[in-house]
């Protein structure tokens, strides 16, 4: 009977399968004195005076469900950052919506402007997320592979993708900074590719999460160009270190907002009420938590992308974010799996397989260098180490 019962399931899980990032996480995990760089996951605790925030809500009762858009407080306060960060401007009665995480603002947007047949354009490697959930939309990812242009979208290969499936391109996604890279946009790329989407009817799906954890320049959104057609993602979970809170928002056009909060409303009603108080409580007294955190993370990932390229791995400097997306070397297993796995048990160090992100992905690894030093240095020193042993192994054969 439940053989049958499984058999009449949505058809569209038979394409999906469970996430290969949270696979290898756990497939891992068993390994003695492992020490895992695999997860996005800031090692900094939520600041106090957030948690404060978040005690305080709970001790005043706030334990009721919240408006389905989120709490009026949290929502002047989301709009008052966009604007003193990103020269941003939403109604926060009409244009933001709080959301469980920016996990479900992508399957709220993705769920509510696909229909069957739609395609929709990916630049890769990126977070696999936004394939399932077109998957699931039955509508067709169309993927832009990056890697020969340092992992940002050229126009060159946007005008090229949009001539060749014309009308049936209902929508593009942006990372940036981007995850598995920690490649991010400048504000000339930004400009250039809105330059092509403005004369494309097409939503534009930016999600800029990460967009707090820039290095050296200013985060620019593509809502700045392209207001009318593009829907922003982001949260507090990377900013300020909340990833266990789950808030996070959509910002769009007030018609647009009215019809992504019906497919909100019946997945989860509402964010949790205590969470969005803390939230709150980040946006106007904490809006600048993140530089902390960033400071500690530019000197990670300088250490990390010189002990990489000490070892033999040629890397992209990271602008953002905090991973490196690193090429195995030729003399090295090149199939990313196998690969991480034999680094794993050989060297005790667990990174993300770079095929998990899609085209261009394949021969590489990323490393989330959201870690503390002397947990990095430790992996560096086992890297570097295992690295050196089969370059002998090499020079053994060879003599």
């Amino acid at each position: 009977m439940t053989h049958s019962l499984v058999g009449k399931m949505k058809t569209e899980l038979n394409l999906l399968k469970p996430s290969d990032i949270l696979k290898f996480d756990q497939d891992i995990s068993g390994i003695p004195d492992i020490i895992k760089l695999t997860l996005g996951e800031p090692d900094f605790n939520t600041p106090e005076h957030i948690k404060e925030a978040g005690k305080r809500s709970i001790d005043n009762n706030r334990s009721h469900y919240a408006p389905p858009a989120g709490t009026p407080g949290l929502r002047k306060a989301i709009s008052n950052f966009l604007k003193e960060k990103y020269n941003l401007f939403y109604n926060p009665d009409h244009e933001i919506l709080v959301t469980a995480g920016a996990t479900e603002a992508i399957y709220t947007v993705l769920t509510s402007i696909l229909n069957p047949g739609d395609k929709v354009l990916i630049p890769t490697p990126i977070f696999p997320l936004y394939i399932p959930d077109t998957i699931l939309a039955k509508a067709e990812p169309v993927f832009m592979d990056t890697s020969s242009n340092g992992f940002v979208l050229s126009p060159e290969l946007l005008e090229e993708t949009l001539a060749k499936h014309g009308d049936a391109v209902k929508a593009i996604v942006f990372n940036f900074p981007t995850n598995p890279t920690g490649v991010t946009y400048r504000r000339e790329d930004v400009k250039a590719l809105a330059a092509i989407l403005e004369k494309h009817d097409l939503f534009v799906i930016s999600d800029e999460i990460y967009s707090e954890l820039t290095y050296g320049e200013h985060h620019v959104s593509m809502a700045e160009y392209l207001p009318e057609q593009t829907i922003v993602l982001n949260g507090v979970s990377k900013s300020h270190a909340m990833t266990g809170w789950r808030i996070g928002f959509i910002c769009a056009p007030a018609a647009i907002t009215t019809e992504l909060s019906k497919i909100h409303q019946f997945t989860i009603t509402s964010a949790t009420t205590m969470a969005q108080d803390a939230a709150q409580e980040a946006f106007e007294n904490g809006m600048d938590d993140g530089a902390e955190m960033r400071v500690e993370y530019e000197k990670r990932r300088d250490f990390v992308y010189e002990e990489m390229s000490k070892a033999g791995f040629a890397c992209v400097k990271p602008e953002g974010a905090f991973y490196l997306f690193a090429k195995i070397p030729e003399t090295m297993i090149q199939k990313s799996l196998d690969f991480c796995t034999d680094l794993a048990y050989k060297a005790k160090v667990a990174v993300i397989p770079g095929g998990s992100f899609g085209p261009g992905g394949e021969g590489y690894i990323r490393i989330s260098y959201a870690a503390s030093m002397e947990q990095l240095t430790e992996a560096m020193s086992r890297i570097a180490n295992y690295a050196a042993t089969i370059s002998e192994e090499q020079g053994s054969v060879q003599r």
